[in-house]
């Protein structure tokens, strides 16, 4: 009995040690520690929101200013207590360089800045896009790259449920699509829906709940993972859309992307780490630039990873990264984008606060999970 249970135990080791270094052919990224390079003047991020990459390469962040810590805040208190910190201005872009090139945000004349803000997106034009997802944040703006207001969809602070197409209610991430002009947005926070309007002039197009169906607001409890799949979405936290025409979308406290066509015909679902509660397990999506688009890049800011998924059936094929603060690292990543070369960002929410950027390698074997991508030496 004895020999029969150490041999038992030898093997289910074996099948422990072959599963944790078993290898697949993705994509392969390095932590670069280095980037980007410190912020002038004392400035400091807060929950950093939002990420985003122009047709120039330069790297676009969303952050929080209000989240910052108090022991932060010395010098933008009163009265002055010390000469460190101060908030940074809301958005920030850097070049590949990791240098800061322009800041701008917070409230002005002609639109209603988000009290909470969340998600930043830079469009094919070269315009930017923001939201919020504060409880009165019923609304996205649009920018031009140096922060003069250029268009909103919808009033803060007025919202009418899943189907209202005047207004939004906590929008989680935007989409502009440029073959045909449409910013997608991810409806989110409050509403259970995807919705579309012309990207020039906000003009309402179409919008659909989960499985494609009429968005419903009824209350459906929090996730079990013992349920069967819910009929809505409970989070819906980023869509994408492909260039073959499939809109991805991160249902993310439901655990599940699903797949539609671009006039919201549900395709499929697929699921992630369904044992994840409270904040969900797919926080965001970007696909890598290849021609075809061959994979899709997802965070989970619970399980503090990106997992590699092989697009045409999202099947996970490796994963990095893990809880912590250095590099490498994660502390609730919140957000990713993806450069020309295929070099990966990723934004940090909560008191992660940060923007780190994973050197792209190419595509080798790779272990299904990587832990943390720390530099070969």
């Amino acid at each position: 009995m004895k020999l029969a249970w150490l041999i038992g135990a030898a093997v289910a080791a074996t099948a422990a040690l072959s599963a944790q270094t078993a290898r697949v052919q993705a994509p392969y990224f390095e932590v670069d520690p280095l980037w980007p390079k410190p912020l002038p003047n004392h400035w400091v991020l807060g929950s950093t929101i939002g990420v985003s990459v122009d047709d120039q390469d330069h790297i676009w962040i969303l952050h929080r200013p209000n989240t910052v810590d108090d022991n932060f805040k010395a010098a933008a208190v009163t009265p002055v207590v010390g000469r460190c910190c101060t908030p940074a201005p809301p958005v920030l872009e850097f070049d590949q360089e990791g240098n800061l090139l322009r800041h701008w945000g917070g409230p002005g004349a002609g639109y209603e800045w988000p009290i909470n803000n969340h998600g930043i997106t830079v469009d094919y034009k070269g315009n930017v896009w923001l939201g919020g997802n504060d409880d009165k944040d019923t609304h996205v703006l649009k920018f031009t790259r140096d922060g003069k207001f250029l268009l909103q969809i919808g009033k803060q602070g007025v919202h009418n449920g899943s189907n209202d197409v005047e207004h939004l209610w906590r929008a989680a991430k935007i989409w502009v699509d440029p073959p045909t002009n449409e910013v997608y947005l991810a409806d989110g926070y409050g509403n259970r829906r995807v919705i579309v309007y012309d990207a020039d002039t906000g003009k309402y197009k179409r919008h659909w709940g989960a499985y494609g169906a009429k968005p419903d607001d009824a209350n459906i409890g929090d996730y079990n993972p013992a349920d069967p799949p819910a009929k809505q979405f409970r989070t819906v936290h980023c869509v994408i859309v492909s260039k073959d025409r499939l809109v991805y979308v991160c249902d993310r406290v439901n655990d599940r992307v699903q797949v539609f066509s671009t006039d919201g015909k549900f395709l499929k679902e697929v699921f992630f780490e369904t044992k994840t509660i409270r904040s969900g397990s797919v926080w965001d999506m970007t696909f890598s630039r290849d021609p075809q688009e061959t994979y899709i890049y997802q965070a989970d800011g619970v399980n503090e990873e990106v997992r590699v998924l092989k697009r045409d059936t999202l099947e996970v094929l490796t994963a990095f990264g893990d809880g912590g603060r250095q590099p490498g690292q994660f502390y609730g990543v919140h957000n990713v984008a993806v450069d020309s070369k295929g070099n990966l960002y990723t934004t940090e929410t909560y008191n992660g606060a940060r923007l780190q950027r994973f050197l792209y390698k190419g595509v080798r074997a790779v272990p299904k999970n990587r832990g943390v991508p720390w530099p070969n030496r």
